[in-house]
């Protein structure tokens, strides 16, 4: 991808991002919640509690965190966990934060332990030691900060280590949408767009997102192309269907990667049990990528399971694949399923 389609990516996601919480669609409980922790601090004059929010890729965090440093007026500063490596890098960046700033780190849980140790006395004391020198002369020299909100994201909340999750005052744990809201947050984009959607189409996109409003995003920005290209410029139920079978993107969400998961498990290792990894190379992916990517959605649709012996097919995922199980093949129960 250049760099002028990955600008015009962000400036596309940028657009369509809600700016309040009002504008927010879905996460009622938690827009409920969060505006309260807010609307306290604001009343009282205050920097609110430090904030985590966890959750799958693509639920918002992001624009979450955006819209609590518009709700309190103040700064946001944007970093992720990856870039913070060492306790000097987290130093550096607090060293330039003034009263009231919100600091987002996105994916929080890949911190290194020095600087989560440094962060630890910073979201609670509002200060940092910085070491000068090495060896027996090392000097600490106390760094006072002002009083700023942390907001965490992690797709992964069990990697944070207790200290850190325990000074986080707010934990909202988001979840994925329902199809309507997903018709919602379609509607809503294609009205920014200055696209017309029929109420078919819309929700046509909608089913196929798999519960995340980035899918759903992005699926619409492809609809819309195959629109323009190939159809009248209206996305109606027919140009979706046509389209998102183009970018084989099935009935249910699947997608190739899916599929193909689904199709080795079934197909070259009759249903199962069978390793993560063995499957990765089945379909000529890396096995994190079919462990964070692929695996829990098809978990979620009753695809598949995890078992103390591997991953195992479910009837459902037989079934949509319109295969026969092998006669004899083992029979999966509830007790076969546990987390490996």
């Amino acid at each position: 991808m250049t760099a002028e389609a990955t600008s015009e990516e962000r400036a596309f996601e940028a657009a369509l991002r809600p700016r309040s919480l009002e504008e927010l669609v879905g996460q009622d409980r938690v827009r409920e919640q969060l505006s309260l922790v807010l609307d306290a601090a604001v009343a009282r004059g205050r920097t609110p509690d430090h904030v985590l929010l966890s959750g799958p890729p693509g639920l918002g965090k992001t624009t979450l965190s955006m819209i609590i440093a518009q709700r309190l007026g103040a700064p946001l500063r944007i970093t992720s966990g990856p870039a913070i490596q060492h306790a000097g890098d987290l130093a550096a960046i607090l060293s330039g934060v003034n009263e009231g700033d919100v600091v987002f780190i996105d994916e929080i849980h890949r911190m290194s332990r020095p600087a989560e140790e440094l962060l630890y006395m910073a979201m609670e004391d509002f200060r940092v030691d910085v070491v000068v020198g090495k060896g027996p002369g090392a000097t600490a020299i106390p760094l006072e900060i002002p009083p700023f909100t942390v907001v965490g994201a992690t797709t992964r909340a069990g990697l944070l280590p207790g200290p850190l999750r325990d000074r986080f005052g707010f934990t909202a744990n988001l979840d994925y949408y329902g199809v309507d809201e997903l018709h919602q947050i379609v509607d809503r984009s294609a009205r920014l767009l200055d696209l017309q959607v029929t109420p078919e189409g819309g929700r046509e996109i909608a089913s196929r997102s798999r519960g995340t409003p980035r899918i759903a995003n992005r699926l619409l920005r492809r609809v819309r192309d195959y629109a323009e290209v190939r159809g009248k410029g209206v996305v109606d139920v027919k140009a979706a269907r046509d389209a998102l079978e183009l970018y084989e993107v099935d009935a249910l969400g699947l997608d190739r990667l899916d599929r193909g998961v689904l199709t080795a498990l079934c197909a070259s290792f009759g249903g199962g049990p069978v390793g993560v990894s063995t499957l990765a190379v089945a379909v000529g992916e890396e096995r994190e990528t079919v462990e964070e990517i692929a695996e829990p959605f098809l978990v979620r649709l009753g695809f598949l399971a995890r078992t103390p012996r591997g991953r195992v097919a479910t009837p459902a995922a037989w079934q949509h694949l319109g295969l026969q199980p092998p006669r004899g093949s083992e029979q999966l129960t509830l007790g076969d399923v546990a987390d490996d």
